[in-house]
C-alpha cells in the first residue's frame, strides 16, 4: 500500500528533556493504527506534531507529498484546515456556538458550508435534536460527539483522535469507532488514534506502543 502519511527520525524536546526521539511512521490510505504507551511519554504532544500544532526538533512529517517541515505557521494552518480531522482530549469545542455551528466550521473555513451534510454527521455520532443546544447544555459525552464529528464532516486525509471514546458508554464508543473505521475506510483516509481503551485498540490494522526511544510494533 502507498503511503500517505510519512514520519522520519521524528524528535521532540524540551530543553535539555526527551520527550521522543527516532520516531517513524507510515500509515497507507484505509489504514487505521492506534498508538498506547505510558502516560506523560508525548502521545498527544506526537498527535500535535502530526497536525502541525507542535514545533519538532529533528526529522520531517509528510502527508499525501507536502512537507510540513518546509511549512510556516501560517502555511500549516491552511494545509491543516483542509487536510486534518483531529480528535482533542479537551475537545475544544467553541462555547458561543451551537452544537451544529461547530459541527459546520470545518465546511465553513473552506468556503464549503453544507447544512445536508452536517446534519448528516450529527446523525451518525447521534446528536440529531440537539443542533441548537450550547455546548455548555451537553454532557461530556455528548461534547466529544460534537468534537468527533466536527473532525469527520470536511472528509479530511488524515484523522487524528486522542481518546476519542474516553468520555463514552461502551455502546457509544463502538458506534463511535465503527463510524471512525467507515470515514478511514470509505474516504481513503489515514486514521492515528491514541488510546488506552483496549477495545479501541483492538480494531486497529497495526497496535504501536511510543517509548522515549521510539515507536515499536506490539504483537497481539
Amino acid at each position: 500500500m502507498t503511503a500517505l502519511l510519512i514520519v522520519r527520525q521524528l524528535a521532540r524536546r524540551y530543553g535539555p528533556q526527551t520527550v521522543f526521539e527516532n520516531v517513524n511512521l507510515q500509515v497507507a490510505r484505509g489504514e487505521f493504527v492506534a498508538i498506547v504507551g505510558d502516560s506523560g511519554v508525548g502521545k498527544s504532544t506526537l498527535l500535535n506534531c502530526l497536525a502541525g500544532l507542535d514545533a519538532w526538533d529533528e526529522g520531517e512529517v509528510r502527508l499525501d507529498g507536502a512537507d510540513l517541515t518546509a511549512m510556516d505557521d501560517t502555511a500549516r494552518a491552511l494545509w491543516r484546515r483542509a487536510h486534518v480531522g483531529f480528535v482533542f482530549q479537551a475537545f475544544h469545542v467553541l462555547p458561543h456556538l451551537s452544537v451544529a455551528q461547530n459541527v459546520a466550521l470545518p465546511l465553513l473555513l473552506l468556503r464549503q458550508p453544507d447544512e445536508g451534510r452536517v446534519r448528516q454527521m450529527l446523525a451518525a455520532v447521534g446528536l440529531q435534536g440537539l443542533e441548537e443546544r450550547l455546548p455548555q447544555q451537553l454532557s461530556g459525552g455528548q461534547l466529544q460527539r460534537v468534537a468527533i464529528a466536527r473532525a469527520l464532516v470536511h472528509r479530511p486525509a488524515l484523522l487524528l483522535a486522542d481518546e476519542p471514546t474516553g468520555n463514552l458508554d461502551p455502546a457509544t464508543a463502538a458506534r463511535i469507532m465503527d463510524l471512525l473505521l467507515q470515514q478511514t475506510r470509505e474516504h481513503g483516509a489515514a486514521l492515528v488514534l491514541v488510546t488506552h481503551a483496549s477495545a479501541a485498540a483492538a480494531r486497529a490494522d497495526r497496535l504501536l506502543r511510543l517509548t522515549a526511544q521510539g515507536i515499536t510494533r506490539l504483537e497481539r
